[in-house]
C-alpha cells in the first residue's frame, strides 16, 4: 500500500509510475475521497468544539428558558455529529478499499519496458552440457522411468496435476531437504513451517487480495484461503507487530505446498509439470530495516543462485522491466535454469524487494531506538527454489543416452546414496 500522503503530495510521480507499469489505478477517486474525508473531519471537530463550549455555558446559566433552548440546539448538533461520523466511516472504508487497488511504484533502477520481451538478462552462469544424443523433455523421461504419472493424476484431480512415484518422489523430497539445509546452514536462515490455510487479512497484507482473488483457492464457509506461496503465511507472522531494532534483519526459510488456479495461463505450458495448480516451494523471506533493503535484495539473489550452482545447472539472472513487475514489487529479478530437453529457460525463483508496501498493508513496524517513533520495515522474498521446475532442470540436464538420470552429487546423501535413476 502506498502512503496516502505520498499520493496526495506526489500525484504526478504516482501517475508517471503507473504509466511506466502500464497499469491503471483510481488516483482521482482517491484524491476526491480523501478531500471529502478531511472535510468531514473538519466539520465533526468544529461541531464537537461548539458542543463542548456550549455545554460549559449551559452549566453556568440561570435563565431556564435560555438553558433549555441551548440544550435543544445541542441535541441537533449531536444528531449532526452522528450523521457526519456515519458518513466518515463509509468514506474511510471506501478510501481503504481504493488504496488497496494501487500497485507499488517501480524503483528508479528498474528499466522501463512494456512486457517480458523487454526484460534484461543481467548475467549467465554455468556451462551448457554438450549432448551426443537428442535430449528428451521431462515428460517423456518421467513416464519411461515410471517416476511421474500424469494419467492417474488427471483421474483423481483433473488437468494440471501430476503424481510423483518411487525415485521421483524421493528426488523431490531430497531437493527440498537439501535446499532447506543449504539456506539454514550456509546462509543463516531460520526454518519455519507455517499453515497452508490463512485468513483473508493475510492475503491483503502481502498483496494477493483483492487483485488476484480469481487465482486463489478458498474455503467460503470459514473464509480461509490456501496460500499461493509461503510468503503469505511467513510475512504475516509479524502482522500488527512493532519489532525491536535489534531483531532485524529477520531471515526465514519455509517449505510449503502452493496452490494457484492458473486462470491467467490458460492454454500455456499444458505438457509436463511446469505450470500446475499445486506445487511445492522453498521460500526465503526477509524483514529488514529500510536502509539495508537494497543490499539484502542482492544477498537474496545470491542465496537463490547458490542452489543452481550447487546442482551444477546453467542459470541466468533476469531483471524485470516496469511492464513485467508484479503488483507488489518495486524491484524484481528472476532466476532461470536451462532445461535442454524442453529447450527453454525455466523461472525457478523471483526475488523481490517490496519496500514498505507490504509492511503498510500488514502493519509491520520496528522501533529504531528506545523512545523513537515506530517505522515501517521493508520486506523481501524469493524462492529458494521452486519445485517442480527444479525437478525438470535436474532430470533434463542429468539424463543419459539410455534414458536414465544421474543424481547430482549434493543430493545423493538425501537419496540414501543412490547415484542413478534407472
Amino acid at each position: 500500500m502506498l502512503d496516502l500522503n505520498y499520493i496526495r503530495e506526489h500525484t504526478d510521480e504516482v501517475r508517471e509510475g503507473l504509466r511506466k507499469l502500464h497499469l491503471d489505478a483510481p488516483i482521482d477517486e482517491i484524491l476526491e475521497t480523501d478531500a471529502r474525508r478531511r472535510q468531514l473531519l473538519q466539520e465533526v471537530e468544529s461541531l464537537r468544539a461548539r458542543r463542548n463550549a456550549v455545554s460549559k455555558e449551559i452549566g453556568k446559566m440561570r435563565d431556564e428558558a435560555g438553558r433549555q433552548a441551548l440544550i435543544a440546539e445541542m441535541r441537533q448538533v449531536g444528531d449532526q455529529i452522528d450523521a457526519l461520523e456515519k458518513e466518515l466511516r463509509q468514506v474511510d472504508a471506501r478510501l481503504e478499499q481504493l488504496l488497496l487497488e494501487v500497485p507499488n511504484m517501480p524503483h528508479p533502477s528498474v528499466p522501463e519496458g512494456r512486457d517480458e520481451s523487454e526484460n534484461i538478462v543481467v548475467r549467465q552462469e554455468g556451462t551448457f552440457r554438450q549432448f551426443d544424443f537428442e535430449p528428451l523433455p521431462h515428460w517423456e523421461l518421467g513416464t519411461t522411468l515410471d517416476i511421474i504419472d500424469f494419467e492417474r493424476a488427471v483421474k483423481i484431480s483433473g488437468t494440471r496435476f501430476y503424481v510423483l512415484k518411487g525415485a521421483g518422489a524421493r528426488l523431490h523430497r531430497a531437493l527440498v531437504a537439501w535446499m532447506i539445509d543449504l539456506h539454514v546452514q550456509k546462509h543463516g536462515y531460520t526454518e519455519v513451517l507455517a499453515p497452508y490455510l490463512v485468513r483473508r487479512e493475510c492475503l491483503l497484507g502481502t498483496g494477493q487480495l483483492p487483485k488476484f482473488a480469481e487465482n486463489l483457492y478458498f474455503d467460503a464457509e470459514d473464509d480461509l484461503w490456501l496460500i499461493p506461496t509461503a510468503e503469505v503465511s511467513v510475512t504475516n507472522l509479524f502482522r500488527d507487530e512493532i519489532l525491536p531494532a535489534e531483531a532485524l534483519p529477520i531471515n526465514l526459510v519455509s517449505y510449503s505446498a502452493c496452490f494457484r488456479r492458473e486462470k491467467m495461463s490458460a492454454g500455456r505450458d499444458v505438457r509436463g509439470i511446469k505450470r500446475v495448480h499445486q506445487f511445492d516451494k522453498v521460500e526465503m523471506v526477509k524483514i529488514v530495516a529500510p536502509e539495508t533493503s537494497e543490499e539484502e535484495l542482492f544477498k537474496l539473489i545470491d542465496n537463490a543462485e547458490d542452489v543452481c550452482r550447487g546442482l551444477g545447472i546453467p542459470h541466468r539472472v533476469v531483471q524485470m522491466c516496469t511492464g513485467d513487475l508484479s503488483f507488489t514489487a518495486s524491484v524484481k529479478y528472476d532466476i532461470e535454469m536451462w532445461a535442454p530437453g524442453s529447450q527453454e529457460w525455466l523461472e525457478v525463483s523471483s526475488c523481490s524487494l517490496f519496500g514498505d508496501f507490504q509492511a503498510r498493508r500488514a502493519n509491520i513496524r520496528y522501533r529504531p531506538a528506545a523512545g523513537k517513533k515506530p517505522r515501517y520495515v521493508h520486506t523481501l522474498n524469493g524462492s529458494g527454489l521452486a519445485l517442480p521446475r527444479v525437478m525438470i532442470a535436474v532430470m533434463e540436464n542429468y539424463q543419459q543416452a539410455d534414458g536414465s538420470i544421474v543424481i547430482p552429487e549434493v543430493l545423493r546423501p538425501y537419496m540414501g546414496g543412490q547415484e542413478v535413476i534407472r
